[in-house]
């Protein structure tokens, strides 16, 4: 079966590629030079970013537990306005028509915020306490309240996997209860429904390596109740091992002090604009999220977009970058801020052209495991993963093709970082949508919106993110490559406009080849033929949609040039999905 297969798909190579000579990939070596703009725009970024003061910028947050109205939280968004300042941003309210501005937004809290202070667990009998704050920032459970002065000390019981079998069996009332599962659940269970003093939980993904990282704690939340003001512990590994193996010999007390702050506050939300000179209303937007506990996540973030902020500011000081559309930064609350920026001013909302996550953009992938990702909008992939396209740790849900966005922004975005790693060895891939971080809502509001990332990072969501993890190279990468990519789609005119539909037609020539030979060995295997071709359209159609929607691109509309280019490429993706499609009908029916 292999021979034939393999002999099957070298014919449909040959059958696509005598139907269409013309709309064959071309090799590397025939790809148009840059456009000498997109090159200046990559000198002034290269210039200015600066991996290591980014990295600085992470070691300054990665102390704070950083939730929206907390100290850490404000205390990060005051470092950001102050790089913003340095770098010739002027406060809106006083800035009048300036080409560089920033406001800080102050909106009243639905809930009172929150903020660890210290906290410990220790054996009652042990001279060292198992577990403490100061080495373990997942420790405490969001939300929980103090102790009393001195701690609590209690029996501790084990109810293992925590299941309702687990509580039937013991009264836990006046208890401190562990079990392995989330700890807000099992808050609720033992403390709210149950009356115990508190609980101890354990609870950590596959994805973070718990056998390999046996001293890293997930991060995590009790529900805020101010009646039973209680708490949560969380455990690393090893910690959940020895309780387990002193309560072998026999009941077991342990000893729990907390300190937290609950209090009223304000969210604070930053917002930066680089005014745009002859279409201001058309934007390109950022977004990195300020809040969590970690270095990487998503201290990183904010880091590379204050350094893209930085190469805009030089560009518009030099001269050498001059945008006719506006450039948005916003840091804040993850998807809340960006979701709220869009809702609301539907008259700003409708000039957003593209928008873009920066979240988890800092990984020293040698320590943390993983690659850069740029995770793509919902292409046909998100439906039929295969190839070369996989799906992260972190899953994607199931998505139907009428859920598909076509856009060119992925394979826009795409080569950006590709130019960037070109000359340091980079790694760059791509991931089908998956969701789960700020590109959400863009893409729900109908715009476009892609992610910048890293995963699997085994240290996600754990307090072993840390500075240690994070490496000036990816962000200087990251942020070069960002900043890049908007200053190119604020500045296209029809050369730069004509040279980006040539790199998508590019990119839907060599998808529609791949997913060809794909479709081939699946039906030599036996698949259904009738499935293999409805891929084949569906990338076809696709990619033609991509292809209409680079109308916007050049400032001012398309040219009639620049609609031609578009026109001759939406026939030369046309006619080879028809000859792809041809190709496997035909293999399909040899069987």
């Amino acid at each position: 079966m292999m021979r034939l297969r393999s002999a099957l798909a070298l014919a449909v190579l040959a059958v696509v590629a005598c139907a269409d000579l013309e709309s064959a990939p071309l090799p590397e070596q025939s790809r148009p030079p840059v456009p000498e703009i997109v090159a200046g725009h990559q000198v002034l970024a290269r210039a200015v970013i600066d991996g290591q003061r980014a990295r600085d910028m992470v070691s300054f947050m990665e102390p704070h537990f950083r939730l929206p109205g907390n100290r850490g939280f404000d205390a990060s968004i005051e470092r950001v306005v102050a790089e913003l300042e340095d770098a010739g941003y002027r406060n809106e309210a006083d800035a009048g028509m300036a080409p560089l501005t920033y406001r800080v937004e102050r909106r009243p809290m639905d809930r009172p915020t929150w903020e660890p202070v210290s906290g410990s667990l220790r054996v009652v009998g042990s001279d060292d306490a198992l577990l403490h704050f100061e080495t373990n920032r997942n420790l405490v459970a969001i939300n929980s309240f103090s102790t009393p002065p001195g701690g609590v000390e209690a029996d501790l019981i084990d109810l293992g996997s925590g299941t309702a079998a687990d509580f039937d069996r013991e009264d836990v009332r006046g208890r401190i209860v562990l079990a392995d599962m989330r700890v807000g659940r099992l808050f609720t269970e033992a403390v709210v429904e149950r009356g115990a003093l508190g609980v101890i939980a354990y609870a950590i993904p596959s994805l973070n390596r718990p056998e390999e990282n046996r001293d890293v704690i997930g991060y995590s939340s009790i529900p805020l109740d101010a009646g039973a003001r209680s708490w949560g512990l969380q455990l690393t590994t090893n910690a959940r091992d020895a309780l387990r193996d002193a309560m072998r010999e026999g009941p077991l007390r342990v000893r729990v002090e907390v300190e937290a702050r609950t209090f009223e506050s304000a969210e604070l939300t930053l917002v930066a604009d680089v005014r745009g000179r002859t279409e201001p209303d058309e934007r390109f937007v950022f977004s990195a999220h300020v809040q969590e506990a970690g270095a990487n996540d998503n201290a990183s973030g904010v880091a590379a977009l204050s350094e893209v902020a930085r190469v805009f500011a030089e560009g518009v000081r030099s001269g050498s970058f001059v945008p006719d559309r506006t450039i948005s930064m916003i840091w804040g609350d993850e998807i809340r801020s960006t979701r709220r920026y869009l809702n609301e001013d539907p008259g700003r909302t409708a000039g957003i052209l593209w928008g873009m996550s920066l979240d988890m953009v800092g990984e020293d992938t040698q320590r943390t495991g993983g690659t850069f990702l740029i995770e793509k909008m919902p292409d046909p992939s998100a439906v039929w993963t295969r190839g070369e396209d996989r799906h992260t740790e972190w899953g994607g849900r199931p998505m139907s093709v009428d859920q598909l966005t076509p856009h060119y922004f992925n394979d826009f975005v795409l080569n950006r970082c590709r130019d960037q790693g070109a000359d340091n060895g980079w790694v760059v891939r791509t991931n089908p949508f998956e969701g789960g971080s700020d590109h959400v809502p863009f893409l729900r509001a109908g715009l476009a919106g892609i992610l910048l990332w890293h995963f699997t990072d085994v240290y996600y969501h754990t307090d072993g993110d840390r500075l240690i993890n994070v490496s000036p190279a990816t962000l200087e990468n990251v942020g070069v490559c960002a900043s890049v990519a908007a200053m190119t789609l604020t500045t296209a005119d029809a050369d730069v406009a004509a040279f980006l539909v040539h790199e998508v037609e590019r990119a839907a020539l060599e998808r529609l080849d791949a997913e060809t030979v794909l479709g081939l060995d699946a039906v030599a295997g036996g698949g259904d033929r009738a499935e293999e071709t409805r891929i084949l359209d569906a990338w076809t159609t696709w990619y033609l949609a991509a292809i209409d929607s680079m109308a916007d691109i050049e400032v001012g509309g398309p040219s009639p040039v620049f609609s031609a280019r578009i026109a001759a490429a939406r026939a030369t993706i046309a006619e080879k999905g028809e000859a792809a499609r041809a190709a496997v009908d035909e293999a399909g029916e040899s069987f």
